[in-house]
């Protein structure tokens, strides 16, 4: 009996020592993935951050480019407002100083008037 008792010891000291051994490997695989898993996290974390800043400058790049572009084109308008009002003007002058004239020199008028009429007829004969 007395071997049985030191056998059942010895078995049990047996185990424990495979169970803290199984308990020693559980722990450096958990540590392990701990570890694999807080790197990836930080790969992860640091890819995005990157991502995110390219995104910004590519935003901040392509709002730059369109507020130049409007400001280019209210540009353009304006010079094309202005153009048109001096050329409304000019025809309104010269209206008006045609008009004088008329006024002025009914008879001549009238003799141009009728020398350019003979002179354009003669040229859509042709």
């Amino acid at each position: 009996m007395a071997a049985d008792a030191s056998d059942g010891a010895l078995a049990d000291a047996g185990i424990s020592k495979t169970h803290t051994r199984i308990d020693q490997g559980a722990e450096r695989v958990k540590q392990a993935t701990s570890d694999a898993v807080e790197r990836t996290k930080q790969a992860v974390n640091h890819t995005a951050d990157k991502v995110e800043a390219g995104v910004h400058r590519a935003a901040d790049k392509t709002a730059g480019a369109a507020h130049r572009a409007s400001d280019k084109a209210a540009d353009l308008s304006e010079r094309g407002r202005q153009m048109r009002d001096e050329t409304m003007d000019k025809a309104e002058l010269w209206m008006e100083q045609a008009r004088e004239y008329v006024r002025e020199k009914p008879m001549q008028s009238l003799a141009m008037a009728v020398g350019a009429g003979w002179l354009l007829g003669r040229i859509l004969r042709r």
